[in-house]
């Protein structure tokens, strides 16, 4: 058998994000012997200048603290991803944290890998927010070379 499809899953630390990775890895790692793809989690991390928008005397140590924060932040979301594919069986998972917009980094990284799927999950903005905000998965949609799953947290029943 060749080598296997690349899966890229698009991280951040959400609750949507964490329930799409489980549901991805219920449904395309049931059993190692069964994985039709290799699996590497990315996780975009925001700029220290994207973060705070400050000016003058002290600006270096400001952006310094705020870099080791970040830095904390993608490292402990990474983490817990692992932690989440070790609990479900899925030993065979790379894991990479990559700086700047994650429109941008998301797109680059799956042809950086050739990716056959890019999984993500919904944040379920509404359409206000989405237009304000912006949309990453909506993003990644129109512009990734690949098939794109958008997995979506179900609503709680009232």
């Amino acid at each position: 058998m060749g080598e296997k499809q690349v899966m890229i899953f698009a991280l951040d630390d959400s609750d949507h994000s964490y329930y799409a990775l489980e549901w991805t890895l219920d449904h395309f790692f049931p059993s190692p012997s069964i994985a039709n793809f290799k699996l590497i989690i990315i996780h975009a991390k925001p700029t220290p200048t994207s973060v705070v928008a400050i000016a003058g005397p002290g600006t270096s140590d400001m952006l310094t603290l705020v870099e080791t924060d970040i830095t904390k932040a993608a490292q402990k979301t990474i983490d817990k991803s692992k932690e989440l594919c070790k609990t479900k069986g899925v030993s065979n998972v790379a894991c990479e944290i990559l700086e700047g917009d994650a429109r941008n980094v998301i797109c680059e990284a799956v042809e950086k890998y050739h990716a056959s799927i890019l999984a993500m999950g919904s944040h379920g903005y509404g359409a206000f927010k989405r237009a304000v905000l912006g949309s990453v998965s909506d993003y990644c949609s129109h512009h990734a070379h690949c098939s794109v799953m958008i997995v979506k947290k179900p609503k709680p029943k009232v």
